[in-house]
């Protein structure tokens, strides 16, 4: 089979194409899944792309989907011919338990879904949503479950809700998609008047270039009459963090979930205590959470944002798309 891997120090230009022996048989437990797709994160971009990020031969890439070809004694959740999508904690089954590293995730600590087979344990799986091809289910793992957490798990969402989303990667698209589907108003911001009209195209009721109102926070409390967001989808971080706590009324809920623009800075405590706000960082979720968000997804009329596919021998090229920011939504491999 073909696979990928890091070669030391890392880097783009050291993701290495290679023939590796086929996945081995599945033992009592396990599941072999031909995989078909993955799809690109920030979290496999910063992986992928600094130096000593990973170890040396680690095989990149947290989302993986595709078809079970075999199954070990045992399994009865998932049988031969089932479409799967791995789970970004595989070990985070469900209940309180958060974990707070990357050593247990796939394509960090452990090696990833960038091959076009593996054995794994049947839990480290959960069904795809019936219908999807591999490429959209590839999306579920990491964009479209952060997405959920934050506005269903965490944020408690409710028809007539107003949600605020940042940008336009694939966890804030699938925020918008999710939030309109289940009956709430969605303000956007891009700094693309074009990708603003994209947004707009998917349901958003305001769009906002925030290069051109760069307090777009207070521009939010107008274009909800001065009551504020419920839940702010916050992607950037510290530069952002500020503008986002202007946007959110008294009690809103705002889901840290990127650090797109650092990983420290400061943050306008006093505006965030008077307003009795909740910030809450969060990674994703359990497979539990995932379980139940493809059932939803099977019941809304959402699909996912696919910008381009790339064949797995140019994921390097799939991540200078990435990094040039000028996608809109997902960027997949299939394999």
């Amino acid at each position: 089979m073909r696979q990928i891997s890091i070669k030391a120090p890392g880097g783009l230009d050291n993701l290495v194409l290679s023939d590796a022996p086929e996945a081995e048989a599945p033992k009592a437990g396990e599941i072999t899944v031909r995989l078909h797709a993955t799809s690109l994160n920030f979290h496999d971009y910063m992986v992928a792309s600094r130096e000593n990020a990973a170890a040396d031969g680690r095989i990149p890439m947290a989302d993986g989907a595709g078809e079970v070809t075999a199954v070990g004694d045992g399994v009865t959740d998932v049988g031969v011919g089932d479409r799967v999508v791995s789970c970004f904690f595989p070990d985070w089954q469900d209940g309180a338990f958060r974990p707070s590293d990357f050593s247990r995730v796939p394509g960090d600590g452990l090696d990833g879904y960038a091959r076009e087979s593996v054995t794994l344990p049947a839990s480290w799986v959960t069904h795809a949503p019936e219908g999807w091809s591999h490429a959209e289910a590839a999306t579920i793992t990491t964009a479209g479950l952060t997405a959920w957490r934050a506005l269903v798990v965490d944020g408690g969402l409710k028809p007539g809700d107003t949600v605020a989303v940042l940008g336009t990667g694939g966890v804030s698209i699938y925020a918008l998609q999710i939030a309109k589907a289940m009956g709430a108003r969605v303000i956007a911001t891009s700094s693309s008047d074009a990708k603003l009209e994209r947004l707009r195209e998917l349901g958003a009721d305001h769009v906002i270039n925030y290069r051109d109102t760069p307090e777009w926070g207070a521009e939010m409390q107008r274009l909800t009459g001065g009551r504020g967001v419920d839940i702010v989808v916050e992607v950037g971080g510290p530069a952002t963090l500020e503008q986002s706590i202007t946007a959110g009324r008294p009690g809103a809920h705002l889901a840290l979930i990127g650090i797109l623009t650092g990983i420290s800075g400061e943050i306008p405590t006093a505006n965030l205590m008077r307003k009795q706000q909740r910030l809450q960082g969060l990674i994703v979720g359990s497979r539990k959470h995932q379980q139940d968000f493809v059932a939803a997804l099977e019941t809304l009329a959402i699909r996912p944002v696919v910008d381009r596919t790339f064949d797995l021998a140019d994921l390097a090229d799939a991540f200078r798309l990435q990094e040039s920011g000028d996608h809109f939504g997902k960027i997949c491999v299939t394999m």
